[in-house]
């Protein structure tokens, strides 16, 4: 692990989601750029001293020359947004495959690199878009594919949070901090932040690709420095229309991801808050809500439930099927297999350079007098 020590929040929901199945051992890390502090991070984790390294270089100079089947086996990144390239760089530089934290990187050029990379070596990569790993959001994209609701017409998706609403950076906040500082989050606040998150739930659930954008974005707290709110109409290619709104300035909201996509036949709506179910409502029939875990639902959202009905499911497992789904692939990987198709689905490098385009145009849009931008 690169990151993710002491003080750290995505760190520890990265340890608990990789460790959730059974198939993942965190046996080294580089948890701080202060050596000191990843020291202590390592003395949390029960960790042999040997293994826990003063920088993210030094961890995989030391760790590519233990034997195999004791050096670390990949390497996840967990740091804030401008700390992602360089380990990710290094790592499939030195041939360790990588799980990476959203957004992919801190530009667009540093995305195509990395895309690049792994393109040339071979090596898997896996981008933390946790939101596509909850069963209902899995079968919404099933229900898509094999034409249950029709073709898409029209895809609605909205992530408000309340949590940015005055100028929290300004109190000590460390997540505030780093993320409304363009030096460390990159061109955009809420947009690269949640807004991401909105747009690689559209593409994944629907299999559409956006094509263009039309952004109205917004710094509402004085003083800050980086977008808190912005509100984007879409063109997809299959002739769609599509709305997207994010914003860290909606006072009273939590963590309100949701979406609506509408076919020709029916259309689906899914909310993260209450994830077990899915609604279908269909053109010409009652109102129809699937739950997780019960009756005659697709593979895709089967294999991707761990306990029974009514017991719910969240976002640590969510994230969790996302490092089950990378182990597997690595696993057969290194057994010289290829794992079932159903667990090789995850967020790839790709998704994560759709996510840096998709920032990079937004925020182009916002500050631009023309209309549309292709994407």
């Amino acid at each position: 692990m690169v990151g993710g020590g002491r003080g750290a929040f995505i760190g520890g929901v990265h340890r608990m989601a990789a460790a959730l199945d059974g198939e993942i051992e965190l046996v080294c890390g580089a948890f701080s750029s202060d050596p000191e502090k990843s020291r202590l991070s390592g003395e949390d984790f029960y960790l042999s001293s040997d293994r826990v390294y003063g920088s993210y270089q030094e961890m995989i100079e030391k760790e590519k020359m233990l034997p195999e089947g004791k050096r670390m086996d990949f390497v996840s990144i967990v740091t804030p947004n401008h700390v992602h390239y360089g380990p990710a760089l290094m790592a499939l530089e030195n041939g360790f495959h990588v799980v990476c934290d959203k957004p992919l990187a801190f530009n667009l050029k540093e995305a195509l690199h990395l895309e690049t990379l792994v393109n040339h070596t071979g090596l898997i990569f896996a981008l933390t878009h946790n939101y596509t790993g909850y069963p209902m959001v899995k079968q919404a994209r099933a229900m898509v594919k094999n034409g249950d609701i029709g073709q898409i017409r029209k895809v609605v998706v909205e992530y408000p949070q309340g949590w940015l609403s005055t100028k929290v950076e300004d109190t000590g906040s460390k997540q505030a901090g780093w993320r409304t500082d363009p030096k460390k989050s990159g061109v955009a606040g809420a947009m690269g932040d949640i807004g991401t998150h909105a747009e690689n739930l559209a593409e994944y659930i629907t299999g559409l690709k956006i094509t263009e954008l039309c952004a109205d974005i917004s710094t509402f707290v004085e003083g800050r420095l980086l977008d808190d709110d912005g509100n984007v109409l879409l063109h997809f290619d299959n002739g769609a229309k599509g709305i997207l709104h994010a914003s860290q300035i909606a006072a009273g909201e939590e963590n309100n991801l949701n979406i609506r996509v509408y076919g020709t036949k029916a259309g689906l709506q899914w909310f993260q808050m209450e994830p077990n179910s899915l609604y279908v409502k269909w053109l010409d029939k009652p109102l129809e809500v699937l739950r997780t875990g019960v009756g005659n639902l697709y593979p895709e959202s089967t294999a991707h439930t761990r306990i029974p009905a009514g017991h719910p499911e969240g976002y640590l497992e969510a994230f969790a099927n996302i490092y089950r789904n990378f182990a597997i692939c690595v696993r057969a990987r290194l057994e010289g297999k290829e794992a079932p198709e159903v667990y090789r689905d995850f967020p790839t490098v790709q998704d994560g350079v759709r996510g840096m385009q998709f920032i990079e145009k937004v925020i182009e849009s916002g500050k631009s007098d023309r209309k549309w931008v292709k994407f």
